[in-house]
């Protein structure tokens, strides 16, 4: 499969997150690279910009020997011109850093990802600040948030099928949102919720369903959390996962990343590189 790994670069310090990240992404599934670099218009001399070649040349000591195409796309946006590239190539997934002033460590959708993550048709993942000191080796675990409607499921799929490509495990999790009304005298009083044991077997169920859909080959394990949905999620990098998948809104323009309320928050303060996947069409898609 030659559908690429498309990454944008300005040479900041959030860029070159992205850059590791796309990276990583490339070199797991094992797949093309393409770094480009927006400008607003074209120089009337056709010369590139200093910065530009300055921000490629960046990322060309971040990539190293990992095979790589190098681009310089003018566009009036950022955003626009990598999306233009991005679904052009038809692209695997386009990966784009965090802002500047987001917690260390954590993901804060810039200017530019915000604008991705509302109408693309290409998977997007915004790697946390400060990535690139991660290195770039290929993932070793997978993640992904299920719930089950269509938005869920072609989450799952994409997130199974990154995995098969990798050939690292993929975890599927769920969570049981607790609800104040569940919580008793008793339950106050040991600071847990208790949670009604049909509503805990009814998402047991689910889950158990959605890890058989799983494809043969794939180490794929299911794991139901209890607590605040973006909480919970925001923690798997404790169990070792590299990259969380989840699902678009519910409603919006067929085949685009449209954020959600969990989506939304998740990549703001998640501790690993969230991946957003556009809606699909009836059904699974």
């Amino acid at each position: 499969m030659n559908a690429p790994v498309v990454v944008g670069t300005d040479g900041s310090g959030s860029a070159l997150d992205a850059v590791a990240l796309a990276v990583r992404f490339a070199r797991s599934i094992d797949t093309r690279l393409v770094v480009a670099c927006v400008y607003p218009g074209a120089p009337a001399d056709g010369r590139v910009p200093d910065q530009v070649s300055a921000a490629l040349d960046a990322a060309r000591e971040l990539v190293g020997a990992f095979p790589a195409d190098f681009r310089t796309v003018a566009s009036s946006s950022a955003a626009r011109g990598l999306t233009e590239l991005a679904e052009n190539e038809g692209a695997s997934v386009l990966i784009a850093g965090s802002s500047e002033r987001g917690a260390f460590g954590r993901v804060l959708s810039g200017s530019t990802a915000v604008r991705l993550l509302h109408g693309t048709a290409v998977p997007v993942a915004v790697a946390p600040r400060g990535y690139r000191r991660r290195g770039t080796k290929p993932f070793h675990a997978l993640g992904v948030a299920f719930v089950g409607s269509p938005e869920g499921h072609k989450a799952l799929d994409v997130a199974a099928e990154l995995a098969r490509r990798a050939g690292v495990p993929l975890t599927v999790y769920e969570v049981l949102a607790v609800e104040q009304s569940w919580f008793t005298p008793q339950a106050a009083a040991g600071l847990q919720p208790g949670v009604p044991e049909e509503v805990r077997e009814e998402y047991e169920r689910a889950l158990e369903e959605a890890v058989a859909a799983v494809r043969d080959g794939i180490d794929v394990t299911g794991q139901l959390l209890v607590g605040n949905v973006v909480d919970e999620l925001s923690a798997v990098d404790e169990d070792g996962i590299d990259l969380l998948v989840c699902g678009s809104r519910g409603y919006g323009p067929v085949r685009r990343v449209l954020l959600g309320s969990v989506s939304h928050a998740l990549v703001h303060q998640a501790g690993v590189p969230v991946l957003v996947v556009p809606r699909g069409g009836e059904g699974r898609a």
